[in-house]
């Protein structure tokens, strides 16, 4: 079993994952209305794969024989200026969910809990993917403008993504 202290903050986590879903989820239902299927795609790809990682964290828990509560989701936003303005809040967002996992990596190790430790590096090395990848986005959208043609490009780019959610 976990201690109380990591069972709380990953009871924690999943309210952040799924609270992250919710976000993308809106995210991309607003770009879907703002005609650019590319980036309400890639957004919810994102919703899915948040799903995943909250789902990772239940099975854990259950795993190591503790109880999920799961918690209220606070209301998200729902509308965005521009893609770019969604995406610096997308980045903003992972930098908080980074430090999130690395203050449960910290728990961890603090208690000597090298099986959470070792399940914990593969959100540390998604974090790193995560915000590399809305980084990327946003160098494009800060070096295209907006060009309409350059736009339309990048959502095309954008609707290709094609991930399956992982779960263990």
């Amino acid at each position: 079993m976990l201690s109380k202290k990591l069972e709380d903050a990953i009871n924690n986590q999943i309210n952040a994952e799924l609270w992250s879903a919710y976000l993308y989820l809106s995210m991309s239902t607003h770009f879907a209305k703002e005609g650019l299927p590319g980036f309400a795609k890639w957004f919810e790809m994102q919703f899915h794969e948040e799903q995943a990682h909250a789902m990772k964290f239940m099975n854990y828990m259950v795993a190591k024989g503790n109880k999920v509560v799961l918690q209220p989701i606070k209301k998200v936003e729902t509308n965005w200026d521009t893609p770019l303005s969604a995406f610096e809040d997308t980045l903003a967002h992972e930098k908080v969910v980074t430090a999130l996992i690395n203050d449960m990596v910290a728990i961890a190790r603090e208690e000597k809990d090298f099986a959470t430790d070792n399940m914990l590096q593969w959100f540390v090395s998604e974090q790193v993917e995560e915000e590399e990848s809305a980084q990327a986005i946003i160098d494009a959208w800060r070096l295209i403008g907006n060009k309409g043609y350059a736009i339309y490009m990048l959502d095309k780019e954008m609707g290709l993504r094609n991930s399956a959610p992982t779960t263990a």
